[in-house]
């Protein structure tokens, strides 16, 4: 006999799993960075690594290889040798976290780094997904002749300072581009160089 409408309606609700009150909307903090003298403190980095569950060291050694530099942590903050804008730090923390955290089947941070065979995986807890982490590819370090005054670069911008010009970080150094937003390619030369600091002008 088959059951009325009505029936199998209620029998279906009484299995419908009600949602997890302890899933909470996963947000990584916004990077709180300065520069302090020649260094550049990221201020909350001991509270970013614990939202994204992971090793300290690990994050660390990440940033600095993205940046090219040395650094370490001290306390609840990190310290790297160099000037670097925070819009520059900003970014390579979301880029850790789509690396290192988001799994790229569901989307969900609930993921930890596994090795098998020295490959180092990215497992999923919610979807059991996982994959290879990608390496990302190392940025081209300019030879010393290339970064000097009067030479012409093509750049491609990669974020934006606080005073609006765009921003290239090129092994140790970071180009300004006046007026550059991110994604775009442009061909600049090169005016001043300061340290590490490089200004630049557009060119046609």
């Amino acid at each position: 006999m088959v059951e009325p409408y009505e029936a199998l309606l209620k029998k279906a609700y009484t299995h419908v799993t009600e949602p997890s009150e302890s899933v909470e909307r996963f947000s990584v903090p916004e990077a709180r960075s300065y520069i302090e003298g020649k260094t550049t403190v990221l201020e909350n980095f001991a509270d970013i690594a614990d939202v994204l569950r992971r090793d300290q060291d690990h994050l660390l050694k990440f940033l600095l290889g993205e940046l090219g530099t040395a650094g370490k942590i001290d306390g609840s903050r990190a310290i790297f040798n160099g000037k670097f804008e925070p819009a520059l730090i900003s970014s390579l923390i979301k880029s850790y976290t789509e690396d290192y955290v988001i799994c790229s089947e569901c989307g969900k941070p609930d993921t930890r780094l596994v090795k098998d065979d020295r490959v180092l995986l990215l497992r999923c807890d919610a979807c059991g997904g996982h994959r290879p982490v990608r390496k990302r590819k190392a940025r081209t370090e300019p030879v010393a002749n290339e970064v000097t005054e009067g030479a012409t670069l093509d750049v491609e911008v990669q974020s934006v300072s606080r005073r609006g010009d765009g921003v290239v970080r090129m092994g140790k150094y970071i180009l300004y581009i006046p007026g550059g937003k991110p994604g775009q390619k442009v061909k600049v030369r090169i005016t001043r160089v300061s340290g590490s600091i490089v200004f630049t002008e557009r060119l046609p």
